[in-house]
């Protein structure tokens, strides 16, 4: 027999984006339901880097408080040349010494289960992948309909994927596969068990075809990077022991030792290596971010190269901006209706269109630039155009402030989800 579900919102992914935006819901008194394809909670990922946009939204949800507690700021951020030497520095330390603008790297699985927490313990359901998706109308309103794999199907007033860069829903919805930069990343945690005495400072190095770097998490743990245009041996890219090896053999001669040490301090079982996908700007401009009561975010809209660090900072912000369109409708209809889900997706995506296209934009001819070559042209590009002209505009977007979630004040009025056999 098929059970059939209804729920008032269905979020598919529990990656940030589908948590944030679950918390976000949570707060409006909305009950979503978190389909995970997983069969338990995600561990990949070593730490990501928390700009103060990213902040802003998580103060929003009313969780940051659980990470800035166990996280500093970034002092400063040192970009070396390796070729040349030269070291551009940015400082975080404002000139009374407060450090209010910098940037906090954190553990990935303690922003994820700082998020999970904020949820009711049945709203994530593990192993559930979908299979397909389709629409219906039911007196006037239109339903998704999520037919999952072992043949459960949901009925839901809102569909939401969060289902990353290879998303379901995205294809669905028609938005065009993302393409390959032609770069691959390698990332992982380096573990010091007695200290690594370094300073709160992230370090960078840059090359023809190489960006490199770390940051600290903590005193004795460094999340390190490394992305590159020439691609590491296929034969290695599933065996974290042979990519760090590789990596200390192949850079050994340009990279400085302290970077090499970071390497080999790489608790094995954090590392991984990934092509860097990115969705084309104008399929984000002038595609189909929304299709009625159906929507992406996070990586499902806007896949971008790491090199503004603002994937999952731009999720955060994604989960506020569509809780903050929700609530509206919900305080406007006092209920979900489906003309108001409508307007409030719809608004969501075009709050959200032309900031993502730039963030995308922006992270891959900030890589683009920063490794390219020597040639004369590819010099002036960087040091002129990019140093000179571009790069305290792209720097501000890392300051937006994508508002705040709105006051419900009338929890309770919304149909409890029910389940029909």
């Amino acid at each position: 027999m098929t059970t059939i579900l209804e729920e008032d919102v269905v979020i598919v992914g529990a990656g940030i984006a589908g948590l944030a935006t679950a918390v976000a819901l949570k707060r409006l008194g909305i009950r979503a339901l978190v389909l995970e394809k997983a069969d338990a909670p995600r561990a990949t990922g070593a730490a990501i880097t928390l700009f103060p946009n990213a902040w802003l939204a998580l103060d929003a949800l009313g969780v940051s408080h659980k990470l800035t507690s166990i996280y500093g700021r970034t002092k400063r951020r040192l970009v070396t040349n390796i070729r040349t030497g030269a070291t551009r520095e940015t400082s975080f330390v404002n000139t009374d010494g407060r450090i209010e603008s910098g940037p906090r790297s954190v553990h990935r699985r303690t922003l994820l289960e700082a998020l999970a927490d904020e949820l009711p313990i049945d709203t994530i359901h593990f192993s559930a992948k979908v299979a397909a998706i389709e629409t219906e109308t039911f007196e006037g309103s239109s339903i998704a309909v999520i037919h999952l794999g072992d043949g459960t199907i949901i009925k839901a007033k809102i569909l939401i994927g969060c289902d990353g860069i290879h998303s379901t829903v995205a294809r669905w919805l028609g938005l065009s596969a993302p393409v390959d930069s032609g770069r691959s990343a390698v990332r992982g945690l380096a573990m010091f068990p007695e200290g690594h005495g370094l300073n709160k400072e992230a370090r960078q190095f840059v090359d023809a075809g190489l960006r490199a770097g770390f940051a600290p998490l903590n005193d004795k743990e460094i999340y390190w990077f490394l992305s590159c245009t020439s691609p590491l041996k296929e034969n290695t890219s599933a065996n974290p022991e042979l990519i760090q090896k590789e990596l200390l053999e192949n850079y050994a001669e340009i990279m400085p030792p302290l970077y090499l040490d970071v390497v080999r301090h790489c608790d094995l079982s954090t590392l991984t290596r990934a092509p860097l996908m990115f969705r084309y700007p104008w399929d984000i401009t002038f595609g189909n971010l929304s299709k009625g009561n159906i929507t992406v975010a996070g990586d499902a809209m806007h896949p971008m190269t790491p090199d503004l660090a603002q994937g999952g900072c731009s999720a955060l912000e994604d989960a506020v901006v569509l809780g903050r369109h929700i609530g509206n409708s919900l305080i406007k209809h006092k209920t979900l209706v489906s003309g108001g889900i409508v307007e409030a997706i719809d608004g969501y995506v075009k709050e959200r269109r032309w900031r993502i296209t730039w963030l995308v934009a922006g992270s891959y001819l900030s890589g683009w630039v920063q490794q390219g070559g020597s040639k004369w042209w590819m010099k002036f590009l960087r040091e002129v155009v990019y140093y000179r002209l571009l790069f305290s505009r792209i720097v501000n977007t890392v300051r937006y402030d994508c508002g705040k979630l709105p006051r419900v004040t009338f929890p309770g009025e919304l149909d409890n989800s029910s389940k029909i056999d």
